[in-house]
């Protein structure tokens, strides 16, 4: 009885056995797995690169080469012209010429320069012309670099500004902010349409749907930008009508992006497009500082990317009559284009290699 008891006491025991903790590594194998580490490394790099970016572009912001028209006789522009070009930094470019003020004042509507010098010979005081609606921090520099020198000639400094910012538009941020919202929302859309039924679409039709449905959401989107920083707080003006196209056209070519890098990387394309458009694309925009005022890797890149171009053409729709757009419009028809063209294709061959298994 004894050894019979013990034997099923033995046999319940053990069924009952407990399992044998497992070592940190083993749990931290099942809680993270692989893929995970590299997306969160990825996080972390992408981390680092905003704050390398935006510190970069913002922690010394300086006038360099600002193209400047100067108006006045010879030889007086000459010797102007020359003392400017000398100066420390190379902060003015003066290599643009004007006839007379009137010209001076079209061109700088017209955005081929940023300001204009208004010499008088026969007096003591000149008038610089900037231009606020495009940004005044760079109006600003430009004043506190001709102001020193108008100093060092015992000479005044007047200033008019020819496309003042409006009394709702701080600083000339709004256009850049605006921008900036619409390009979120591009991006969010097209990752929320990945979460639904997965980064790549499983089929041509599923990728020509999500961009339908992406364009649906741009119209909508560059609408309510237009209307919120128009007629509801009145921080911009210009055309509602051609600023919610701007808008559309912005919402697009950051979502038709975003969705042709998920086709191609899958979850990780969404990273890849931040980068692109947050990491890279604001801080090089022209918004806080205008191209002249950063260092030169951003300024470079800045009108090639999105928030760039969106940004110079709201200003422009906003404050200079749709001067000087066709650039940064081919720029966004080419991301959008692009974005569309690779979204499609990416789909097509993931369908034609499924078949194939």
């Amino acid at each position: 009885m004894y050894s019979a008891h013990g034997g099923g006491g033995g046999g319940g025991g053990g069924g009952g056995r407990e399992e044998q903790p497992r070592g940190f590594l083993a749990e931290l194998a099942q809680a993270v797995t692989p893929r995970a580490a590299l997306l969160v490394l990825g996080v972390l790099a992408l981390q680092l690169g905003f704050v390398l970016s935006y510190v970069g572009a913002f922690h010394q912001p300086e006038p360099r080469d600002v193209p400047i028209a100067v108006v006045a006789p010879e030889p007086v522009r000459s010797q102007l012209t020359d003392r400017l070009d000398a100066l420390p930094g190379h902060p003015l470019d003066t290599g643009h010429r004007a006839a007379d003020e009137q010209a001076a004042r079209q061109e700088l509507l017209r955005r081929g320069i940023d300001a204009a010098l208004l010499v008088d010979p026969d007096g003591t005081t000149d008038t610089l012309l900037v231009a606020t609606g495009a940004g005044s921090s760079l109006a600003q520099a430009v004043t506190e670099v001709l102001r020193a020198v108008a100093a060092d000639q015992d000479r005044e400094l007047a200033v008019e500004d020819v496309a003042p910012a409006a009394s709702g538009d701080s600083r000339g941020l709004t256009a850049f902010y605006l921008v900036v919202g619409w390009c979120v929302g591009g991006y969010l859309c097209a990752a929320v349409l990945a979460i639904s039924r997965g980064a790549r679409p499983a089929t041509t039709a599923r990728a020509v749907i999500r961009l339908l449905v992406l364009l649906v959401y741009a119209l909508a989107a560059g609408l309510g930008g237009a209307l919120i920083t128009g007629p509801v707080l009145d921080a911009l003006p210009g055309g509602i009508v051609a600023t919610a196209l701007v808008g559309a056209l912005v919402v697009l070519a950051t979502g038709a992006t975003t969705l042709a890098l998920q086709g191609l990387l899958g979850v990780a394309g969404i990273g890849v497009a931040i980068l692109l458009v947050v990491v890279l694309g604001n801080p090089s925009a022209g918004g806080a500082y205008p191209g002249p005022l950063l260092p030169d890797f951003w300024r470079e890149i800045g009108p090639a990317l999105i928030p760039g171009a969106g940004t110079w053409l709201v200003r422009s729709v906003a404050y200079f009559d749709g001067h000087a757009v066709t650039g940064p419009l081919l720029v966004l028809a080419a991301w959008t284009v692009a974005g569309a063209v690779l979204t499609v294709l990416a789909a097509r061959f993931r369908g034609a290699a499924a078949g194939r298994r």
